[in-house]
């Protein structure tokens, strides 16, 4: 049967069918049962001699299964491409969250609200359809944090599983190493020439960047989809000011920062009231509305054709100056948001990620230390924004949208998301392996998919995390 053959009422019905199918298997069946049993205790469950992996392997076969058929379902309304994935994987968390995690007739609601909302509002307002959906899902978090059909108590298992191992004070063995690794850094320019500095000050700007991310995400346990905001921003504010008025490097990298925190202190006070998968989504929505923002406003950003010439004073042009400039600054920023996670601050931050209701009995305000972490992440994703303005010499929208924080999601748990060195060698390993195989093949984002996958695999905790492992289980021997 050809499903552009369907008329709209036996596609809906089709659409129905199912989702009425999926409710009683979920609320009505043993497998059901084990299901949302699982869910809340799966310690429980696997003490009452459930096979948790088949359990959860059949609920992954199954998710897989709605969802081609869902895509079969949806060719009459759009036509088949390769950004597909992305856009559709975005509508559906949207509606979830919407509808409330979990909740079958919150999705189904979700669906049906978003879909005539978005038809009337792009007739009404069509200046807003790049952000519609996403103006509509933070207006239902900010007056309701957990979904239409949705309460905190159904992220008490969530906030849980977001804690990590202890991070501890590195060996003092291991101070050798990162003397090494200095000597190294400080003596590179004597050994390769300006394409290899280059590609050294992006990855040590994305270090940076991947480390401010790993501040709020493993000590903070935030789960945050919007970091690229405050990278985006800390970019326009350094091209905006070098373009329009000439400042000197100095005042745009101080100018980066400061703006990026001020978004934080506007959008992260709405964020901090809600958790979870519920915060990660409302930093995501605050995010695509500033890209549109950039996006559509060719007047002051250039829109889709960016800001160009964004280069640094005369003394900085020079890449092995500029390289020692960034090495510099960045080495002074990580170590800074190192000694933070072993300040009082930071065991303050551990405490409220991993017993949240102890630690406000103690007297901790949560939501404000989680919204200071937010605030402090986003002043060193600014800076890095800053520099990779000046690094790039350009500055365009994508430096706002979900990929720059999914790179640096990539490069965290390349490197390890429960240890402080694992960000830096993911921030490495991730973009050598990106600009050394793009050079080499056309289908470069498949072998850099391969890899990524073989990392993943071969080191579950990261390679730096993995490596710890494996440290620990030899002096055990």
């Amino acid at each position: 049967m050809e499903l552009h053959h369907l008329s709209v009422p036996r596609r809906l019905n089709r659409r129905g069918y199912f989702l009425v199918r999926s409710y009683l298997l979920l609320h009505k069946t043993h497998f059901g049962v084990l299901v949302r049993a699982a869910t809340e205790d799966r310690e429980m469950v696997a003490n009452l001699g459930t096979n948790q992996k088949w359990l959860f392997t059949g609920v992954f076969a199954l998710g897989s299964f709605l969802a081609g058929l869902g895509g079969a379902l949806q060719l009459p309304r759009e036509s088949v491409s390769l950004s597909m994935d992305m856009s559709m994987i975005i509508d559906v968390f949207v509606v979830v969250v919407i509808g409330g995690l979990g909740s079958l007739r919150g999705a189904a609601v979700a669906s049906v609200l978003i879909g005539v909302v978005q038809a009337f509002g792009i007739l009404i307002f069509p200046e807003i359809t790049l952000v519609l959906l996403f103006v509509i899902m933070a207006i239902v978090l900010i007056f309701k944090p957990y979904g239409l059909f949705a309460t905190a108590e159904d992220l008490v298992v969530e906030k849980a599983q977001v804690s990590g191992g202890a991070l501890r004070p590195s060996p003092p063995h291991l101070k050798y190493l990162w003397v090494a690794l200095g000597i190294c850094l400080l003596s590179l320019p004597l050994f390769v020439g300006n394409y290899g500095l280059v590609l050294a000050s992006e990855v040590i700007i994305l270090a940076l960047f991947a480390a401010s991310l790993h501040f709020i995400l493993g000590p903070g346990g935030v789960g945050v989809f919007g970091h690229a905001l405050y990278f985006g921003l800390g970019s326009y504010a350094v091209a905006l000011l070098t373009k329009y008025m000439a400042v000197s490097l100095p005042v745009a990298l101080l100018a980066a920062p400061l703006a990026a925190l001020s978004a934080v202190l506007i959008f992260g006070w709405f964020c901090v009231r809600s958790q979870g998968i519920y915060l990660a989504m409302l930093t995501f929505a605050f995010a695509q509305m500033v890209w549109a923002v950039a996006f559509q406003w060719y007047s002051v950003t250039g829109g889709d054709n960016g800001l160009l010439g964004i280069w640094p004073d005369a003394w900085a042009t020079n890449k092995t100056a500029f390289y020692y400039f960034v090495l510099a600054l960045c080495s002074a920023s990580i170590f800074t948001l190192r000694h933070m996670i072993f300040a009082p601050y930071g065991y303050a931050l551990r405490a409220v990620r991993d017993q949240p209701k102890r630690a406000e009995a103690i007297g901790l305000n949560g939501r404000r230390i989680q919204w200071m972490g937010l605030g402090l992440a986003s002043l060193f994703a600014g800076e890095a924004g800053g520099l990779f303005a000046y690094s790039k010499g350009s500055v365009f929208p994508t430096v706002l949208d979900i990929h720059t924080t999914l790179d640096a999601f990539v490069m965290v748990l390349i490197g390890g998301l429960n240890s402080l060195s694992g960000p830096l060698l993911g921030s490495g390993v991730y973009t050598w392996l990106k600009s050394e195989i793009s050079r080499q093949t056309e289908l470069w984002r498949l072998a850099l998919g391969l890899i990524i996958l073989g990392i993943v695999m071969f080191f579950p905790q990261g390679i730096v995390g993995s490596f710890n492992l494996w440290v620990q289980k030899l002096k055990k021997i």
